[in-house]
C-alpha cells in the first residue's frame, strides 16, 4: 500500500487516527491544512465559517504530483482528502463520531454555534462517507467516539 487518505468529519477524529496510523505503519503523515498554506492554495478565507475556501481541483493535481513523486508510503489528512482520485489512493479511512462526542470536541475548539451546526449535519449525512463511495474508493469506517485504539490501527494495516 503506498497513499491511505484518512477523511471525516471536521472533528471526527481524522488528525489523531492519521498521526497514530502514520507512526503505527512508518507512513509520512500530511496534513492538508499546511500544504494548503504553504503553498497558497486557498482561494479567500470565510470569515463567518473561520475556514480557508480551497480550489479542490488545484488542491488535487497538487496533492496528485505530491504522491507521484513520492519515493515514501503517505497518510492524507484532510475532510477534501475523498475528493482525489480513486487511482491514487489504495485506502480511504473516513472516521465517524458520535453526535454527543462531536458536539463537545467541536465546543471545545470554541467554533461558532453555526460551524458546529453545520459540521453536525455533515455527520449526521455521512458527507465525507458518501461522497468517497461516490468517488470510488476502497473505505474502511472507523468509530473514533472512544477515542483511537489499537484495535482501530490494526484494522487498518
Amino acid at each position: 500500500m503506498k497513499t491511505i487518505i484518512v477523511t471525516g468529519s471536521v472533528g471526527s477524529g481524522k488528525t489523531t487516527l492519521a498521526k497514530k496510523l502514520s507512526k503505527f505503519l512508518g507512513f509520512k503523515y500530511i496534513d492538508v491544512n499546511d500544504v494548503v498554506k504553504r503553498n497558497k492554495l486557498a482561494e479567500s478565507y470565510d470569515k463567518e465559517m473561520e475556514c480557508n475556501i480551497v480550489d479542490v481541483e488545484k488542491l488535487n493535481k497538487f496533492l496528485i504530483e505530491l504522491i507521484k513523486f513520492s519515493k515514501e508510503e503517505l497518510i492524507i489528512d484532510s475532510h477534501m482528502s475523498h475528493y482525489l482520485p480513486k487511482k491514487y489512493i489504495d485506502l480511504c479511512v473516513v472516521t465517524k463520531c458520535e453526535i454527543d462526542v462531536l458536539k463537545k470536541r467541536l465546543k471545545k475548539r470554541k467554533y461558532s454555534l453555526q460551524k458546529i451546526k453545520d459540521n453536525i449535519e455533515a455527520e449526521i449525512f455521512n458527507v465525507c462517507f458518501e461522497e468517497a463511495k461516490e468517488n470510488g474508493h476502497k473505505i474502511l469506517l472507523v468509530d473514533t467516539s472512544k477515542g483511537i485504539t489499537k484495535e482501530n490501527l490494526s484494522l487498518i494495516s
